[in-house]
């Protein structure tokens, strides 16, 4: 019966969890088009590096997200890399 409640450590690794797999796919997918965005080179090329580099990014948020003590400072970590990404892409739109 004790395994079917979640005391405070099971909650932290619930939000743990979810913050790595979609948080970590938020800020990867931010962090590709951002870099897909301002990277020098042909359209094609930069849209490949980003693709290229964002499962990078990826396995680099979900690794840290479990090495790191604090899941306040992974949480703001991460939704902020995501949140930024993202706005930065928006803002500067689509690459002429």
């Amino acid at each position: 019966m004790a395994s079917a409640q979640l005391g405070g450590q099971g909650w932290s690794m619930a939000g743990r969890s979810l913050t790595a797999l979609i948080g970590g796919y938020a800020a990867a997918a931010g962090l590709a088009t951002l870099l897909a965005r301002l990277l020098p080179v042909e359209r094609v090329e930069a849209t490949a590096w980003g693709m290229i580099l964002s499962f990078l990014f990826y396995a680099a948020f979900g690794l840290w997200a479990f090495h790191e003590p604090r899941l306040t400072r992974v949480a703001a970590v991460i939704w902020g890399a995501a949140v930024v990404a993202g706005g930065a892409a928006l803002l500067l739109g689509v690459r002429p």
